[in-house]
């Protein structure tokens, strides 16, 4: 295997994704360093990170190694923030004003998310929409909710998850294409914030997917039964018994490890 070659395959898959090389790091669960060796050509991934690696490039393992189709989807879990009161700020606030108040949740629940290795995807008017693949995707992304609204403090944050297959890749004219993530997990997450901004005493929803995703179940409310009318689907949604992710993961260490 030429690593030159490899790295420079790796690297161009990547920044055609517009993605940053903490964000591969993080999704894989090892370090930035390890991912610019790799695109130097220094030494190639473990055998046991070729899919994940492939997964979040949009190809195949085959195509990595230089051949084969392309793939785009991965399991993971979907991230996805509101913001209560946005419309009205909007109306009653400067529009530079009302981005400084959104900005001002935006930056920690991008470090909350950045700190469980999620990857940040866009942003969109009063929500954040980020993904987490890889090992313990579904516990990471719950840990990264419990601790954006700790960080916060704002009770007008919003937040759902969902695990389900996910795709990720460019999204339109090729010219102005932006990293993005579609599919029925996607549209689920969204659905649930809906539902969660109105309904929710913690201002956290996860569902049952992303529950059955986690290796330990975490310490959650008795589950609703949602009825989601865009998709006409029934989707069974929890919160967390407790905004300390300390203490829904009773067996975590910071790290977000088993200790």
């Amino acid at each position: 295997m030429n690593l030159a070659i490899l790295g420079k395959r790796i690297r161009t898959y990547r920044e055609r994704r517009s993605l940053k090389q903490i964000d591969i790091a993080n999704a894989l669960q090892v370090s930035a360093q390890a991912v610019s060796k790799w695109e130097r050509g220094e030494n190639a991934p473990d055998i046991s990170l070729w899919l994940g690696l492939s997964k979040l490039l949009g190809i195949s393992c085959d195509t990595l190694l230089g051949r084969g189709e392309e793939e785009d989807s991965f399991e993971g879990t979907v991230f996805c923030t509101a913001l209560n009161q946005f419309a009205q700020r909007s109306r009653t606030m400067s529009p530079r004003d009302v981005a400084m108040w959104a900005n001002s949740i935006f930056y920690p629940v991008t470090e909350a998310a950045l700190r469980f290795d999620g990857v940040p995807v866009k942003y969109v008017g009063d929500g954040f929409l980020g993904v987490f693949s890889g090992p313990g995707h579904a516990e990471r992304a719950l840990q990264a909710a419990l601790e954006a609204k700790a960080i916060t403090g704002r009770p007008e944050l919003v937040i759902a998850l969902h695990s389900g297959e996910v795709y990720l890749g460019e999204v339109g004219h090729s010219e102005y294409a932006r990293l993005d993530i579609i599919g029925h997990a996607v549209n689920t997450a969204f659905l649930v914030m809906q539902w969660a901004g109105k309904h929710s005493k913690t201002g956290i929803a996860l569902t049952q997917g992303t529950i059955d995703a986690m290796e330990d179940a975490p310490k959650v409310s008795k589950p609703q039964e949602v009825r989601l009318e865009l998709i006409e689907e029934t989707v069974s949604v929890s919160e967390p018994a407790e905004l300390d992710w300390r203490q829904v993961f009773p067996e975590k260490t910071e790290a977000g490890e088993a200790k």
